[in-house]
């Protein structure tokens, strides 16, 4: 059994190679071979959010406080809440992040391939962003 004491790992600022705006991870637990599962806390501040990526093995966000925006290329943009579970299949292209006026909050959880978790591609336009 391990035991991860709330505050035994750093928070840290969200990298701006991906990300938009002000957003901190803190981490929750990385995958205990033979699992592959890692997860982490990430904050969003208004307008905040990820860049286009994909995940090889898919994603699923639990939404913890806030409220948020999410969107799979070609589709429109759906908003999020505390309590909401999205999952987004391996490999399709999405972003999420914060709403405009409020901040959020999510546990990310994804599933590692061959040590992978995660391909990042461009950052969302403020047009996209917006909806326009």
């Amino acid at each position: 059994m391990e035991i991860h004491r709330l505050g035994s790992q750093p928070s840290s600022p969200g990298p701006n190679d991906w990300f938009t705006g002000t957003v901190r991870i803190d981490p929750l637990f990385q995958p205990n071979a033979p699992a592959r599962t890692a997860a982490a806390s990430v904050t969003f501040e208004p307008g905040a959010r990820t860049a286009w990526h994909t995940h090889p093995l898919g994603q699923t966000l639990i939404v913890t406080a806030g409220v948020g925006w999410v969107q799979c290329e070609g589709e429109p943009i759906e908003e999020i809440r505390p309590g909401d579970v999205v999952w987004f299949p391996p490999g399709v292209k999405h972003w999420h992040g914060a709403s405009s006026t409020n901040a959020m909050t999510h546990i990310a959880i994804q599933e590692q391939l061959d040590g992978k978790v995660v391909d990042w591609l461009e950052h969302v336009t403020d047009a996209q962003y917006s909806g326009k």
